[in-house]
């Protein structure tokens, strides 16, 4: 089919018969040859703007053809189209009554097929005559694409509340597609359940999820890696690599899975200076961009991989970047018409350089308060008690940071000026059983007063006392005698 075929029917047919009366109107003929020349255009064959098929015309069409576009000299090819009907958008062969069944039945069951619809809809005319006359499947469907009655996506036989919400506020809400200004303003990651199983090393079978991140202005794939779990560690470590691999974006758009709402996610994303903004629950289409690559990547990738019988995860992630980088980021994308990698690099850019590893790792840990045990200078994190360096033994509760899945570095940080303080160890009881103790930072265990002076609050009271001039309270026992009671 052309271009001319992909027209509004009511544009094809101006056109049609403009080109038949065009010559017409381009030389007009004498009145004496006018009708000669309708004969003449009558016996012509033609080709039908509906069928495709050749087609000819009466003499008295093609003369009214040619009066009403003599008649508006100025636009002749839109007084050849088509009048538009008095009654259009109007479905006469529905009566109110069945269109308001029609509502009441797509209110209570939106996932049903225009068929489904019609065949129900029947089975009602024939119980209740009232109703009227059943109409054509046509008129149905027409009624339900004039009326934006669209068929919804299926849910469970009990949606939970968010479900229905998410259903409610599809069908309320319109959708729009966007697009980030710059290049690096905003990237896109997601979890995808492979379709192909991997040989894992323990000998079993094993669906492998990959973790995708993307660009949104470039659909660049700046990373995409696959594992055997959905967790806050794998999220990390995969977001991690796509930032040494390019640069920081301004802002991340995930789904609201837990390994996306992890405290340690969360908390590196804010310490990197990264906006984290998540989709609405049960709402994927707002992440349309990840979702088409993932088509895209089971298309090509996936399926050039089913015929290894022996795929392993080592090998998925190997064939995974040769095709990102070789053929996805470097094929025009139907939606820019450039390819990613050229539109990346093309800017404008937004990014910020990544930090070092050991500064990513610092950043994504969770932070919480933890009491310190008096008894031993120690804290406890998942059921494991680390020490805390002497010099803090004199506070109370410290905020460590660390990171659930490796518990192998943790920190005391101070809060208020969000900086490391010192690295915490585990309680090692062995190495602590040799006796040795290390001495307590100077002026911990400091005296405050002479053990020989007297308490100044006893001393003000002695003055005082004195001051009365009242007679001793008791009468001191002569060191003469003292001794002479100690030699008997």
């Amino acid at each position: 089919m052309d271009d001319k075929d992909s027209a509004p029917l009511a544009r094809r047919w101006a056109h049609l018969r403009f080109s038949i009366v065009g010559s017409l109107l381009a030389a007009p003929p004498r009145r004496s040859e006018l009708r000669q020349a309708l004969r003449d255009l009558a016996k012509r064959t033609w080709r039908h703007p509906t069928s495709g098929e050749p087609a000819r015309f009466a003499f008295s069409t093609i003369e009214r053809w040619y009066y009403t576009a003599r008649r508006d000299r100025k636009d002749p090819v839109a007084a050849l189209r088509k009048k538009e009907r008095r009654d259009r958008g109007h479905q006469r062969a529905l009566s109110t009554a069945l269109g308001e069944a029609l509502r009441a039945q797509h209110r209570e069951h939106p996932s049903w097929s225009y068929k489904l619809h019609h065949d129900n809809l029947a089975a009602r005319v024939e119980a209740t005559p009232a109703l009227g006359s059943m109409p054509s499947y046509a008129s149905i469907v027409r009624y339900f694409r004039a009326n934006a009655l669209i068929r919804q996506r299926r849910i469970t036989s009990r949606p939970t509340p968010g479900e229905e919400r998410a259903a409610t506020r599809l069908e309320e809400r319109e959708v729009r597609s966007f697009e980030c200004d710059h290049v690096n303003g905003l990237w896109h990651a997601d979890f995808h359940h492979g379709s192909l199983p991997v040989l894992t090393p323990s000998g079993a079978w094993a669906r492998p999820i990959a973790l995708g991140v993307l660009d949104d202005r470039s659909r660049l794939a700046c990373h995409v890696q696959w594992y055997l779990e959905e967790t806050a560690r794998v999220f990390v470590h995969g977001l991690c690599q796509a930032f040494q691999k390019r640069e920081l974006p301004g802002a991340l758009l995930t789904d609201n899975g837990s390994a996306m709402l992890a405290a340690e996610t969360v908390a590196g994303l804010r310490r990197l200076g990264i906006v984290q903004r998540t989709t609405l629950p049960y709402s994927p289409y707002q992440n349309g961009k990840q979702e088409s690559f993932w088509g895209s990547l089971e298309g090509r990738l996936v399926a050039m991989l089913e015929g290894s019988r022996e795929l392993t995860l080592e090998l998925l992630n190997r064939a995974t970047q040769a095709w990102c980088e070789l053929e996805y980021n470097r094929a025009s994308h139907s939606a820019t018409g450039e390819t990613p990698l050229d539109r990346y690099t093309a800017g404008p850019d937004s990014g910020r350089d990544s930090p070092s590893s050991d500064e990513l790792r610092l950043a994504f840990c969770a932070e919480e308060l933890r009491t310190q045990r008096r008894s031993d200078g120690t804290v406890s994190l998942d059921g494991r008690r680390f020490e805390v360096p002497a010099r803090f033994h004199h506070v109370e509760r410290v905020t460590v940071r660390f990171a659930r899945w490796d518990l192998s570095r943790v920190y005391i940080v101070d809060p208020n000026l969000d900086r490391v303080l010192d690295r915490l160890y585990p309680l090692d009881r062995s190495q602590n059983a040799d006796g040795l103790r290390r001495r307590l930072p100077s002026g911990s265990n400091e005296q405050t007063a002479d053990a020989g002076e007297v308490a100044p609050l006893l001393q003000k009271l002695l003055r005082d006392y004195a001051a009365t001039g009242l007679p001793p309270g008791y009468l001191p026992l002569e060191g003469r005698d003292l001794n002479r009671k100690e030699e008997e």
